[in-house]
């Protein structure tokens, strides 16, 4: 730090710019990478929020002794969904009565971790001079205050194109000298056929800014918005309106239903796509596959859409049964009057639910994630009790911090289950013949659950040199001493999804076996992931998936290369094809083993050389995640079996990538 003072004291200005920005900015993303790369499982989707309230500002000062009470809610809405959003944030806010001259549309966007507690606090900002007293006013906050407004929306960024900073952060704004024209988007989605839709609009003499699915949706939308309101511009000049009531009559007749359906037809992907127009319209909408979810609260004073259905229930202390699930291909829309209208916007298609949205990204507070995530655990006891030979007595369980606690509590449930059935078992044997000190062993008989691992530190940006980081890496995680009898007991540990592996590697079997266990056994509560997503996760190449690489590796070791180099030539065969016709030809990389040749060949990668106890990796199984999650069908994660055609024409492409970038490689 105090070199870093100095070279700014003396250095030239010009000189410090280059230097420091070109240079160490340059660094600290390296580092930021390396770190996002190796130490985390998985990326986030993003999250949405809005929040239109419906009655006067007056009126929330009055009944809650706030006007902010939306704005407040919002923050809430918005801080309960954080983990979908460490990139950064955004929300932007509409006033219904601003006069003309006035702003009547804001936007606000941050970046980094702490990038909502940014927002609201430049927003709070504005009202720091205020008295008391004018702070109380909803009437010169309404005419006078920025973000002091009836509709909100929220949205929390996690990237998935490798593209990042401010310009990147929603929501987009489309401006115009018109209200009705105005337009802000935000989303959660990601779209798999951005190429064709830049193309169609280009060929239409559209001029998009960027090459990304975000402005071009915002592009598509902000036309179709266009055609509208010029639409009913002919219509009300026609009926002898003109100037302000010409425009008042436009405003009321918006039927944002019609722009909805003009634009989205096109959308390849997962999706649930929030809008608001300077004029006061809203909408939400989502993927005719119901790929992305989205839950909505309205009653007489607010509406209030989420992506997951506990935040809302906690910011408004409202029951469960009282939110509703956007349903597939369907429409929220509120026009400028706060009159609320579902609308089929799209033709519902096979309902493929993500399934990962229940294994790992929502919150676990919400009832049905809560016992589903249970149920994942249970389904494994089976495999677990086959793993360890039905060892229990010397045996210790326990779970990778944080998100696999619940499923260890629902593995937990299992194993106290099949203890149940061996005492009653023990105990008919015995018949009438019942001794004291036979009966007190068998009912003594317990699952021994340990918090064996903690999550202690996280890597910072500073940490540079290879080694050095390699070294603090493998200390990520710690572990509780004592927990098991070394060289006696064995250890079960539940994650929620073992992806690439990095971690374990690194990390967590190494500190693990300090402990002197005779097997380690890491669960995987989902099963394993072999095929890239493209619907809104960070998980968009072949080669970071450890169950891919066993793959490969199994299909060198048993000289069934030709296998890679068919796959290769088909998916090269159907490079050009229109997306319709591609067929998913990678899955022949795993047909020619079962999941548990596949999972052994797992561990022994993901083994330190070191490692001195035997380790043993399990997954679940495909049957027992749809049995846990029923009305969540979308497993394209594991199966392969794409909603999409998009999907699968990225899938084509990655293989292709992945076998170029050897050969690469190898030729280097």
């Amino acid at each position: 730090m105090r070199e870093l003072t100095l070279i700014i004291k003396v250095l030239p200005f010009y000189f410090f710019k280059t230097f420091l920005l070109e240079n160490m900015i340059m660094s600290y993303r390296v580092i930021l990478h390396h770190n996002s790369m190796d130490m985390e499982q998985l990326k986030h989707e993003c999250g949405v929020a809005m929040v239109r309230l419906l009655k006067p500002l007056e009126y929330y000062q009055h009944k809650y002794g706030t006007w902010m009470w939306g704005l407040n809610k919002l923050y809430l809405l918005m801080e309960k969904q954080h983990n979908r959003g460490q990139e950064g944030a955004g929300m932007a806010c509409v006033k219904l009565h601003a006069s003309s001259g006035e702003e009547y549309m804001f936007r606000e966007r941050a970046i980094g971790t702490n990038a909502i507690s940014e927002i609201f606090n430049t927003i709070h900002h504005h009202y720091s001079s205020l008295k008391k007293e004018q702070l109380q006013d909803a009437l010169l906050a309404e005419q006078t205050l920025p973000f002091a407004g009836e509709i909100y929306m929220g949205h929390l960024r996690y990237s998935t194109t490798g593209k990042s900073g401010l310009d990147y952060i929603h929501p987009f704004l489309r401006r115009n000298n018109y209200r009705a024209k105005n337009l802000a988007v935000c989303g959660n989605f990601n779209l798999t056929n951005v190429d064709e839709i830049f193309a169609c609009i280009s060929a239409e003499g559209q001029h998009p800014r960027k090459y990304a699915d975000t402005y071009i949706i915002l592009e598509q939308l902000g036309h179709r918005l266009d055609r509208e309101v010029e639409r009913l511009y002919e219509e009300c000049r026609s009926e002898g309106w003109k100037g302000r009531e010409l425009t008042a009559r436009i405003e009321e007749r918006i039927d944002f239903r019609n722009v909805l359906q003009t634009s989205s037809p096109q959308w390849d992907g997962g999706y649930v796509i929030c809008g608001i127009t300077g004029s006061g319209d809203s909408f939400a909408v989502r993927d005719p596959w119901g790929i992305r979810t989205a839950f909505y609260y309205l009653d007489d004073e607010v509406m209030v859409l989420a992506s997951e259905r506990p935040v809302i229930q906690t910011a408004l202390n409202v029951p469960m049964e009282t939110i509703h699930e956007l349903q597939p291909g369907e429409a929220i829309i509120l026009d400028k009057f706060g009159k609320m209208r579902l609308a089929q916007i799209n033709p519902p298609q096979k309902l493929r639910v993500c399934s990962f949205e229940r294994i790992y990204f929502s919150r676990g507070g919400d009832k049905d994630i809560y016992n589903e995530r249970k149920r994942l655990g249970q389904n494994l006891t089976p495999s677990i009790l086959q793993a360890i030979d039905y060892d229990m007595e010397h045996t210790v369980f326990s779970f990778i911090p944080n998100t696999a606690e619940v499923a260890f509590y629902g593995m937990l449930e299992g194993l106290d289950n099949y203890l149940n059935q061996l005492k009653i078992q023990e105990i008919e044997a015995l018949g009438h013949h019942l001794h004291h000190n036979e009966l007190e062993r068998i009912l003594s008989m317990r699952v021994r659950s340990e918090k064996v691992a903690i999550k202690d530190i996280k890597l910072r940006t500073f940490i540079t040199e290879g080694n050095t980081r390699k070294d603090l890496a493998a200390h990520v995680y710690d572990i509780t001493y004592g927990s098991l009898r070394p060289d006696i007991d064995n250890l079960v540990i539940i994650d929620d999804s073992i992806v690439r592996g990095t971690t374990l590697k690194q990390s967590i079997i190494g500190i693990l076996d300090r402990l002197r266990p005779r097997k380690i056994v890491i669960v995987s509560s989902s099963p394993q992931v072999r095929y890239p997503d493209y619907y809104g996760i960070d998980m968009s190449s072949m080669d970071q998936f450890i169950a891919f690489r066993a793959a490969i590796e199994l299909l060198k070791e048993q000289g069934k290369e030709d296998i890679i180099t068919n796959v290769y030539q088909h998916c090269k065969a159907q490079e050009h094809l229109p997306k319709e016709q591609m067929r998913n030809y990678v899955k022949a990389i795993y047909e020619p083993f079962t999941d548990e040749q596949i999972s052994t060949k797992t561990a022994q990668l993901l083994t330190p050389e070191s490692t001195q106890a035997d380790v043993k990796i399990i997954y679940q199984t495909l049957d027992g995640l749809h049995e846990a999650c029923p009305n969540h069908t979308g497993d394209w994660y594991f199966s392969g079996d794409y909603p999409t055609s998009g999907g699968l024409k990225l899938l084509n492409k990655a293989f292709i990538d992945y076998i170029e970038n050897e050969k690469s490689d190898i030729d280097s």
